[in-house]
């Protein structure tokens, strides 16, 4: 798998976190489903979510 691939996968996992959270009250099956498709996608690189974000670098100030 590609480096390019690799950040594409942990982004899309994060995305559906972040979508999951946001629609838990709104619709829970639906909630739910995204969580899992985004445990399935971290799952396949043996990542918890909390490090997707470090490893994307997400929030890291750039000097």
């Amino acid at each position: 798998m590609s480096e390019s691939e690799y950040r594409d996968d942990l982004l899309i996992a994060v995305a559906l976190t972040e979508f999951s959270v946001q629609y838990e009250q709104a619709d829970p099956e639906l909630a739910e489903h995204a969580w899992q498709l985004a445990a399935t996608r971290l799952i396949n690189h043996d990542i918890r979510p909390a490090r997707a974000v470090d490893e994307l670098e997400i929030g890291a100030s750039r000097e």
